[in-house]
């Protein structure tokens, strides 16, 4: 069913596949590596194989962090992973690439209403794709696998993000790309919006229970703007 925009009054954003353009970042990193088959499959068909691994591999991703988060294991070695990038490794993270028009949805949006960041990345990552793009004062509060106890398909990052933007979770609007996108919004009473220009397909979103699916992010501001336009039409 469609927004019912007259309550949102805040949105949350997921970061991979969603604002940042992770898979066809992972897809072509993982045609290059597989060159050495190129000469016997040829490069579309490299390519189409990338795709499918890549999103193969999320799904099983999901469930493997999700078990980690169960058994409390997921801060544990998200923090050391952290660590060991800055203090032993020196790692700076790679760069990103970024939805074409995301920015400028965010620029449009964060001067309607207050935007966070609900992720499963961790805070080092999370806070290197928002630097890299100048993001970092779009958001009012981000929330990264380290911010809560339990981090999505719970709904604790959903719930904390309202809470630090002042917003009742049931006022927010949740937007990823992927299944537990969608349960952490659904569970925190929030509307949601599922996007294919990440890792999840059209059926799984919509099976998740996603009261919307868009084509990509950059799509809100285009639905948002039809809103407004409909309330002044309805006052003239």
């Amino acid at each position: 069913m469609p927004l019912d925009w007259e309550r949102i009054q805040a949105i949350c954003f997921d970061v991979d596949g969603t604002l940042s353009d992770t898979d066809n970042q992972m897809v072509a990193r993982l045609t290059s590596s597989l060159f050495i088959v190129g000469w016997l499959i040829g490069d579309n068909a490299r390519k189409r194989l990338a795709r499918m691994m890549v999103m193969a591999g999320e799904t099983p991703g999901n469930f493997l962090y999700n078990a980690a988060d169960r058994l409390g294991l997921d801060q544990h070695a998200l923090n050391l992973a952290d660590w060991l990038n800055r203090q032993v490794l020196r790692k700076k993270p790679g760069k990103f690439w970024i939805i074409p028009g995301v920015e400028a949805m965010l620029s449009g949006l964060g001067g309607q209403m207050p935007l966070s960041i609900v992720s499963a990345r961790s805070r080092l990552g999370t806070e290197a794709f928002l630097q890299q793009f100048k993001l970092t004062s779009r958001f009012l509060a981000v929330a990264t696998s380290q911010t809560c106890r339990h981090t999505k398909p719970f709904p604790d990052p959903v719930l904390w993000a309202a809470t630090q933007m002042g917003i009742p979770p049931g006022n927010c609007l949740m937007v990823g790309d992927t299944v537990v996108d969608i349960r952490a919004g659904r569970a925190a009473g929030a509307q949601t919006a599922g996007v294919l220009c990440g890792f999840g397909t059209r059926r799984e979103l919509e099976r998740a229970g996603a009261d919307i699916i868009l084509k990509t992010t950059a799509d809100l501001s285009d639905i948002y703007q039809k809103f407004q336009q409909r309330g002044k039409d309805l006052q003239s």
